[in-house]
């Protein structure tokens, strides 16, 4: 049985298409899960602070 360009050329696009879904789906499931809140609020924070906005003198 010999695979042609075409259909290897197919398999590859479903394929590709179907795994970058996935990694989607994984990487919003991991941001939404509840117990993540606390770390992301934290980073969220940590970039605006008010202690650190302020002039060097």
């Amino acid at each position: 049985m010999t695979i042609d360009h075409e259909t290897l050329t197919g398999f590859s696009k479903s394929f590709g298409l179907f795994y970058l879904i996935a990694m989607s789906i994984g990487v919003l499931v991991y941001a939404y899960w509840p117990s993540n809140k606390k770390p992301f609020d934290r980073a969220a924070d940590a970039v605006v602070s008010d202690e650190e906005d302020k002039p060097c003198l």
